[in-house]
């Protein structure tokens, strides 16, 4: 036995003096000491798993793996010599992947290694360069997307790439793509060709169809059936085709069983609205029946209790039920606080008025239009002041 492992220990030092050259000149992982790699050796190991264990070293000191993530990985990748990965490895590190991201892209894909870099990554990588995503994005994009160098060019990844730019406008599907590469890797065929073409049979515009795919892909591409099912659902409901809120409401029932969505209807029917108030508020801004029970209590709480709005006021704008309560409702109503306490603001201020402006017209409207007349309005609202010092100066 302990000429085995002398044995097995000659081999791992030898790879790791081929590969220290080859590490160094590329600026690649620093060489990890091999004493956990020899511990790994159980006394049963034979020499025929050596193969295996050359892996594992390979796999730690040129791609940056843990000892255990190697393992795990030579599971599933096998070679006797470090050629076809050592390719691998340099044409990642050519074209702008940094060490962290090569070891996370061996760890969710030890194949890669197997890859031939010019026949089968390349023209990858050319199709993603080709939508105009950036180097800096492509290296992060396929880093955390490995699927992208394990599905098929030819019978995957075009087909998505050339639906998707019959739907989408060209920025539409770079914007896509930076939001959900995933809609690249799905069959289009059987999932996200025919829910569109449902839609379109509907009565959708090409405006609203382009709106529902580039910000929901992933429902865009589910189940056909499911789609079917929330369409018709959705057209029963009353909901107009012709409008952004027929897909909106769509991906709202699908990412809510019929179960979830009595017990939203339930919930604001505890804070005062009829179950026809609370299918309008829907019908105005579906995603408000989305959100958690947690965030709907607290959001009408501070609204209604806190701040005394009338609940009916909020179910006239569902769409606050949606906003950060930390970083826009509350912050926004301290401002409005003191600006109906000065009289600077009529009473009769709207909910939405404030509430659901961007920042850009919220700033000019409510803070730097009063700047002379409370200084402190912009520090009330970044939260560096509170609201009852500023009434009282």
């Amino acid at each position: 036995m302990f000429g085995f492992l002398c044995s097995r220990q000659l081999l791992v030092l030898k790879h790791r003096r081929t590969h220290l050259g080859f590490l160094q000149q590329t600026g690649a992982f620093i060489v990890k000491s091999f004493t956990s790699v020899g511990s790994l050796v159980e006394s049963n190991e034979k020499p025929e798993e050596e193969k295996h264990s050359f892996v594992v070293s390979y796999l730690i000191n040129s791609c940056g793996l843990s000892a255990k993530s190697a393992i795990l990985a030579s599971r599933s990748v096998v070679f006797q010599n470090p050629e076809k990965p050592d390719s691998v490895l340099n044409f990642l590190k050519e074209n702008g992947f940094s060490n962290a991201q090569i070891t996370q892209i061996v760890r969710s894909h030890p194949l890669v290694l197997l890859a031939h870099p010019e026949k089968t990554l390349l023209p990858k990588i050319e199709l993603i360069r080709s939508i105009g995503v950036s180097s800096s994005d492509l290296t992060t994009i396929i880093a955390s997307n490995t699927l992208l160098f394990k599905t098929n060019l030819k019978k995957r990844l075009i087909p998505s790439y050339d639906f998707l730019k019959t739907v989408l406008v060209d920025e539409k599907v770079l914007t896509t793509f930076k939001r959900s590469p995933r809609a690249f890797l799905s069959d289009v065929t059987n999932t996200m060709a025919p829910n569109i073409a449902l839609l379109r049979q509907l009565g959708a515009p090409l405006s609203t169809i382009s709106i529902f795919v580039s910000n929901y892909p992933s429902t865009a591409s589910i189940n056909h059936a499911r789609f079917v099912e929330a369409a018709h659902q959705v057209t029963e409901m009353g909901f107009d085709p012709l409008k952004t809120v027929f897909v909106l409401a769509i991906q709202a029932l699908l990412k809510m069983s019929k179960p979830k969505l009595e017990s939203r209807l339930e919930l604001y029917k505890r804070w005062g609205w009829s179950r026809d108030m609370a299918l309008a508020a829907f019908k105005r801004h579906p995603n408000c029946m989305v959100v958690s029970e947690e965030n709907i209590t607290k959001t009408m709480d501070f609204l209604v209790n806190k701040s005394g709005w009338p609940s009916t006021d909020v179910a006239a704008n569902p769409q606050v039920i949606i906003l950060s309560l930390e970083k826009r409702i509350i912050p926004r109503w301290s401002v409005v606080q003191i600006l109906l306490a000065k009289g600077l603001v009529k009473n009769n201020l709207a909910l939405g008025t404030f509430l659901l402006p961007s920042e850009r017209v919220f700033l000019e409207k409510f803070v730097s239009r009063f700047r002379d007349d409370v200084p402190q309005l912009l520090k009330v609202y970044q939260g560096k002041m509170s609201a009852s010092c500023s009434i009282s100066v």
